[in-house]
């Protein structure tokens, strides 16, 4: 008889199928009504089965009334639909899945679960898949994908960070009830945006241990997507995203010119901030100048608190460097420290990288680290990494060039020799850096981006009309790339 019952279920929601496709798009068919199992069918009530507690909503918001018109011609005025929603039960956030059935009698009834609507408990709960365990396996929590050591304790502070990591402690003190929802923090690399990402993460993690905390670079969440995509479980991916606590998205950039990546993300955020979840996200740019991203995206990522890190002052790249050195439990004379620091300072993976090249030659040649071993690896280091010309080394060589001090050039004075040669720190910081617009025009006499904007094209225009000019600039081309 339940085989019968079932049977005549696929019949009806067949023929329910035929009268849908004819009143929507094939795309939004496939999307929305092709997932969708039917159940059984008792007493004028279709049950049907559908993904997610998000695909009931969708379905809710957008067809309800071709779902009604369609159930009353099928089974007539007293015909109901009920849904069987699958939902996770392995975050512990719902106790059952929830069956919610719909009369199709009230017209343009709004489903309230506060208002008298019958309710009923199914047992068709299924596992959500989480991207980051082995298929297979049984799943007890999220991965977070955390690295252990990138905690708070060893983000050394500076004027370089400071808003960043302030903002980011009280975020993790707090997560989704702050102001700075979302947190957006850029910077160019190596300068410890991704550190800071994963301490907000552990800290989280320590403080409320039943918060569910994911760290995610673009590419991974771009690479699952087009799985679920290939795999037809886009819901499943969607759902996941949707019940975690705490989302980091590292290096956002890279969903540049990914416009369906782009859309997903942009209705998973929208589901995490209603819901005060918190999300962190980074970037080697700020929103403002990030290019090929849905304005909407964009427009979102300014909502909470967008800050920089910069590059770290000498006095903060030694104490970085002391930092590393007390973990580590390994001594190093000052002068050595303090020349290191000096020498690198393009970024702290650089600088970092500088001192481990120091230690290991030491040891493995059984040397004593002196400032004459250290200038020795530090030339070698440099000459052989693709070292990045610093904004700080750009200024440096502007300024000798024009026998100005780096105060002089970045004051307010509107002097015609000092204004040319602050245009031309900013030229040149476009062309040899990475850096972000507004990066160059804070270290540049704290100016803004369209500042740094104009700059580049009067220099542009001078290269073509002004011969002196020409010559200034050639001349700083050459000495800086030497």
């Amino acid at each position: 008889m339940v085989h019968q019952t079932n049977n005549i279920a696929k019949n009806i929601w067949d023929n329910c199928l035929k009268i849908i496709k004819d009143n929507i798009n094939n795309q939004s068919f496939k999307t929305w009504f092709e997932p969708i199992k039917p159940l059984k069918l008792q007493d004028d009530v279709l049950t049907i089965q559908v993904p997610s507690q998000f695909f009931y909503e969708w379905l809710e918001e957008h067809y309800i009334g071709l779902l009604r018109r369609t159930i009353k011609k099928e089974l007539g005025i007293k015909g109901r639909l009920e849904y069987s929603i699958v939902m996770d039960n392995s975050f512990n956030r719902y106790q059952d899945p929830l069956s919610v059935v719909v009369p199709t009698s009230n017209r343009g009834a709004s489903i309230n679960p506060d208002v008298n609507m019958p309710f009923h408990i199914k047992s068709t709960s299924k596992e959500i898949p989480d991207p980051f365990v082995i298929p297979g396996i049984q799943k007890v929590k999220v991965n977070s994908q955390l690295v252990e050591r990138y905690t708070f304790d060893n983000f050394i502070e500076g004027d370089c960070n400071r808003l960043a990591r302030s903002a980011g402690l009280a975020i993790a003190k707090n997560p989704g009830k702050t102001a700075f929802n979302p947190l957006f923090l850029y910077s160019r690399v190596g300068l410890g945006k991704s550190h800071l990402a994963h301490a907000i993460g552990l800290e989280v993690k320590e403080r409320f241990p039943d918060k569910t905390v994911l760290y995610v670079t673009s590419d991974q969440f771009y690479a699952q997507y087009i799985e679920s995509v290939r795999n037809n479980n886009q819901n499943d991916f969607t759902n996941f995203y949707q019940l975690i606590d705490v989302l980091i998205i590292d290096d956002i950039h890279f969903l540049s010119g990914k416009e369906k990546t782009q859309n997903v993300f942009f209705h998973i955020f929208n589901q995490l901030h209603q819901h005060s979840k918190q999300l962190v996200i980074t970037s080697d740019k700020p929103p403002v100048e990030i290019e090929g991203m849905e304005a909407r995206l964009l427009s979102r990522f300014k909502w909470g608190l967008t800050a920089d890190l910069q590059t770290p002052d000498l006095d903060t790249r030694i104490t970085i460097l002391q930092k590393r050195l007390y973990n580590d439990g390994i001594t190093m004379p000052e002068n050595v420290v303090e020349y290191l620091a000096y020498s690198v300072t393009s970024n702290i993976r650089e600088l970092e990288g500088a001192m481990i090249s120091l230690l290991a030659q030491a040891s493995l040649n059984k040397k004593e680290i002196t400032l004459d071993l250290a200038k020795q690896i530090v030339d070698n280091f440099i000459k052989n990494s693709n070292k990045e010309i610093s904004i700080d080394y750009i200024q440096k060589m502007v300024s000798e060039y024009f026998g100005l001090t780096i105060d002089q050039m970045n004051s307010r004075t509107r002097k015609r020799n000092i204004v040319q040669a602050r245009q031309l720190a900013m030229y040149f910081s476009k062309e040899h850096t990475k850096a972000s617009l507004t990066q160059i025009g804070l270290q540049c006499g704290n100016k803004d981006h369209a500042t740094v904007l104009h700059a580049c094209k009067t220099v542009k225009n001078l290269r073509d009309t002004d011969k002196t000019f020409r010559i200034y600039l050639d001349d700083l081309d050459k000495k800086i790339n030497l």
